[in-house]
């Protein structure tokens, strides 16, 4: 007799999902987190100053919002809220004004010196039936039949272009054009690479179908709400449990690795036959050098809608982006990188101290990068917001290095589960019918290395689950 039904092995979103998806199915589960607590990438933690909160990893959570299993759990109910800023986010340029999403895409327009109709042409029949298709884009396998083919089509067409295509062909202003490139360079890739216009329209549609919301408390509390639903419907979580080898897990019918491929290969390798070999010929990508501040006032940025919005994306021009992303690609790294910036203490007063504030901001390097950035992201903050440097009380810097060593998955310090390059954009870790299961019927990949891939989303942990399911688990 088995002890468990399954064991998970990582206590990251996509973990805490598959635990609790198979607790709903009435499967008994037990969590193995190596840390000494819960979350993975939605960790919080005071990394400056006693009362300031920083999301250690992510912070601004559109996929959360818009996930829709996630939006099947009663969340709520445990804690998770979320906050929606006035505006979703925003782009400076160098002359004081910006170009500024929100909901609704009259205000957005305002913003676009003449794009508007361009851009509402391009994002709102996606963003009309988002959830339709998000549920064919975010899927368990990138060859499954669509449920609604034309709409998928008809995104498609759109999404298999480079950024830099995209954007010159469909607005005629620069400062749209830089804004898409923004929303693009969520991909880590050069803006001429063929699928890059794919996240400029999925963040996006995003934004203007559910906008980009922060969870109160800090990011922590989204894993916090996973863990005590879970805890309620009879699962078990463990800290302080590092797997290394096979040995060490207890016995189960299956097994789901919220873990890199990497990792994978070296726990269950010999288990895998030749799948071993694809795990570790995994192809990571560019890494992510970031910097949270405790700030004495809000940053003074010279566009003060930036401050009606989370989200700030630095970066200027198409051309500074594209120029940025093609560096970290190829081993360079740039005078101006592209900078995101999220500021959760306007909207959420639990973050620092009355009167207080938090700034979190990271740019893009390449793959194990030992390049100090700081001086080169401040350098952005203060071109966009004078005065940024006066408010800073205290930083926290977390190098390429210093994010694997915190998260293991974030190999060389990317952390995006892996390189978003084709074929493996599509097909992670490997070319399988099930990419969530491996060799072994009673081993699967739930991380982020799996499809849909990045994201706080909860999905790449519910498809390994259901695939556990149907495999080994029975579906009931």
């Amino acid at each position: 007799m088995s002890a468990w039904d399954a064991v998970v092995v990582g206590a990251g979103p996509n973990g805490l999902a598959a635990a609790v998806t198979l607790a709903q199915a009435g499967r008994s589960v037990i969590v193995l987190e190596a840390a000494d607590g819960i979350g993975g990438g939605t960790r919080s933690a005071e990394l400056t100053l006693p009362g300031f909160v920083h999301d250690v990893c992510s912070a601004i959570h559109p996929m959360g919002v818009a996930s829709r299993f996630f939006r099947s759990l009663p969340l709520a109910e445990h804690g998770l809220q979320w906050i929606f800023p006035p505006a979703d986010v925003a782009h400076p340029f160098d002359d004081g004004t910006a170009v500024v999403m929100r909901r609704s895409f009259e205000a957005t327009a305002e913003t676009m010196d003449g794009d508007g109709p361009a851009w509402r042409s391009l994002i709102e029949p996606f963003s009309r039936r988002a959830d339709v298709l998000l549920g064919d884009l975010l899927g368990p396998h990138p060859l499954a039949l669509p449920r609604h083919p034309l709409l998928k089509a008809r995104f498609g067409l759109r999404a298999l272009r480079s950024a830099r295509g995209l954007a010159t062909s469909a607005f005629a202003g620069e400062r749209t054009r830089g804004f898409f490139a923004g929303l693009a360079a969520h991909a880590i890739r050069p803006m001429e690479a063929p699928f890059t216009a794919s996240f400029g329209l999925v963040f996006g549609v995003l934004g203007h179908a559910y906008g980009w919301p922060l969870a109160r408390g800090g990011s922590q509390s989204i894993a916090d709400a996973l863990g005590s639903y879970l805890r309620k419907l009879g699962g078990r979580i463990e800290t302080g449990r590092r797997v290394s080898r096979w040995e060490e897990l207890p016995r189960a019918r299956a097994v789901l690795l919220d873990l890199s491929p990497r990792a994978v290969a070296a726990i269950a390798g010999e288990r895998l036959g030749r799948y071993r070999r694809v795990l570790e010929a995994y192809r990571y990508g560019p890494a992510a050098f970031k910097l949270d501040y405790a700030l004495s006032a809000p940053i003074p940025w010279k566009a003060r809608a930036c401050a009606q919005a989370a989200t700030v994306h630095l970066g200027g021009s198409l051309d500074e982006i594209a120029a940025s992303e093609r560096a970290c690609t190829s081993g360079g790294i740039a005078d101006r990188p592209f900078v995101l910036v999220a500021q959760q203490s306007l909207f959420d007063p639990t973050r620092a101290p009355e009167g207080r504030h938090t700034a979190w901001a990271y740019c893009h390097v390449p793959h194990g990068a030992t390049e100090d950035m700081t001086g080169r992201v401040e350098a952005q903050i203060q071109r966009f917001a004078p005065g940024f440097r006066d408010v800073v009380l205290a930083r926290s810097v977390l190098t390429p290095a210093a994010f694997e060593s915190y998260n293991p998955n974030y190999v060389g310090g990317d952390i995006a589960g892996g390189s978003t390059a084709l074929p493996q954009l599509l097909f992670r870790p490997g070319f399988r019918l099930d990419l969530h299961a491996t060799p072994d019927p009673g081993i699967y990949i739930c991380s982020s290395s799996t499809p849909p891939g990045a994201g706080v989303h909860g999905l790449c942990g519910h498809f390994a689950a259901r695939s556990a399911l149907r495999r080994v688990l029975g579906t009931p």
